[in-house]
C-alpha cells in the first residue's frame, strides 16, 4: 500500500463517514438535496483553484460559505424557504463556474481525484470531519425539533437562528470537503445514499446514525480501492458502491 493511497484512504473515510452521519439529519429534514446545489456552489472556488494550483477544497470553502451565510441571512430577511433560496444562490454559482472552469481540467471539479490529496488536505478532512461530527452530535436533537415543529422549538427556548446556522455550517463544511472526494456534482449523494441505506436496516436514532456513518466509511474505502486497481475515478465509484449498499438494504426495509 503506497503512502498516497494510504493518504486517500483516510481522506475518504472521514469525508464520507461524517457525511453520511450529516446525511441522517438532512434526510429527516428532507433536505438531502440542498447539498447538490451547494456542491455545484463550489465549483466557482474549484475552477480558481485549479487554474492557480492550489487545493480544491480550500478554493471551495470560502465560496461554499459564502452561499451558506447568503442563504441564512436571505431565509431571515425574506421568509423564503431554504431550498428556495438555496435554488437561487445555486444558479448563481454554476453560472460563476462557467466562466472560470477550465475544460481541459474539468474533470477534478466535477468528480473529485481523491488520488492526489496531500498531507495538509487529509490532516484537514481529519479534523473537519471530527469537528462536523461531534457538532452535529450535540446539536442533533435540537435541530430534528426545529425541523418538526419550529414552534414549539422556540417554546422549548431553542435558538433557532442560532442551530440552523451550525447546522447551515457543518452543510459547508462536508461540501467543501466532498469536492475532493465526488467532486462538485455528486455530493448530495454522498450525503443521502448512506442514510437512506442506514434507515432501511436501523430501529433507532442510534442506530440510524451509526449504520449511516458505517456505510459511507464501507463505501470510500471499497470505491478508493477499486479506483487504484481500475484507474476510474474515485468519485463515482463510491457513489455507486453506496448505490449497491443501498439496493442490498432495501428488502431488510420495513413497509
Amino acid at each position: 500500500m503506497t503512502h498516497q493511497l494510504v493518504l486517500s484512504l483516510i481522506s475518504g473515510v472521514f469525508i464520507a463517514g461524517s457525511a453520511a452521519y450529516l446525511g441522517t439529519l438532512m434526510l429527516s429534514k428532507k433536505m438531502a438535496v440542498v447539498a447538490g446545489p451547494l456542491g455545484h456552489l463550489a465549483l466557482p472556488g474549484a475552477a480558481l483553484a485549479l487554474v492557480y494550483g492550489f487545493s480544491i477544497s480550500l478554493g471551495a470553502f470560502p465560496f461554499v460559505v459564502a452561499g451558506i451565510l447568503l442563504i441564512w441571512l436571505l431565509e431571515i430577511r425574506t421568509k423564503l424557504q431554504m431550498e428556495a433560496l438555496t435554488a437561487i444562490v445555486f444558479a448563481t454559482g454554476v453560472a460563476a463556474a462557467f466562466l472560470f472552469l477550465p475544460i481541459d481540467k474539468a474533470e477534478a471539479a466535477l468528480v473529485g481525484d481523491i488520488s492526489k490529496v496531500g498531507v495538509h488536505a487529509t490532516m484537514a478532512s481529519v479534523i473537519l470531519g471530527l469537528l462536523v461530527f461531534v457538532a452535529v452530535k450535540s446539536c442533533y436533537s435540537k435541530i430534528m425539533l426545529i425541523s418538526i415543529h419550529e414552534d414549539l422549538a422556540k417554546t422549548e427556548g431553542i435558538n433557532v437562528r442560532f442551530y440552523n446556522l451550525v447546522y447551515l455550517s457543518a452543510i459547508a463544511i462536508i461540501v467543501a470537503l466532498g469536492v475532493d472526494l465526488v467532486g462538485g456534482l455528486m455530493t448530495a449523494a454522498l450525503v443521502a445514499i448512506p442514510a437512506a441505506a442506514a434507515r432501511n436496516v436501523s430501529k433507532t436514532l442510534v442506530q440510524y446514525g451509526l449504520a449511516s456513518g458505517s456505510l459511507g466509511i464501507v463505501a470510500a474505502i471499497i470505491g478508493i480501492l477499486s479506483s487504484t486497481f481500475t484507474g476510474l475515478p474515485a468519485g463515482p465509484l463510491v457513489i455507486l458502491t453506496s448505490a449497491l449498499i443501498f439496493l442490498v438494504t432495501v428488502p431488510m426495509a420495513k413497509v
